[in-house]
């Protein structure tokens, strides 16, 4: 399922236009992405880790392996400012 995923660069993120529908459905896989998404932030400010973000735009699947710089209730937030929503996002991989 994963390999049906674009990998773009960070950069690219700030030009893709995001569709309000969430590509999750189900509350506990919401849940489920928070807590990672919050595991990811922390990696991230303590080591610069990066981590595969897996989410859709209005033109398909698409896969960014980045450092998260912040999170939101709304929103992924990367280097210079550029934002992910949460409800676009399938999974990630720490």
């Amino acid at each position: 399922m994963l390999n049906e995923y674009t990998l773009i660069e960070k950069e690219e993120v700030a030009n893709l236009v995001f569709p309000q529908e969430e590509v999750l459905k189900k509350e506990k896989e919401k849940d489920l992405l928070i807590n990672e998404l919050s595991r990811a932030i922390a990696l991230g400010n303590l080591e610069h880790h990066k981590v595969k973000i897996y989410f859709e735009d209005d033109q398909g699947k698409k896969m960014v392996h980045t450092t998260i710089w912040g999170l939101t209730d709304k929103s992924v937030v990367l280097k210079q400012n550029v934002i992910i929503p949460i409800r676009r996002i399938n999974n990630i991989i720490l």
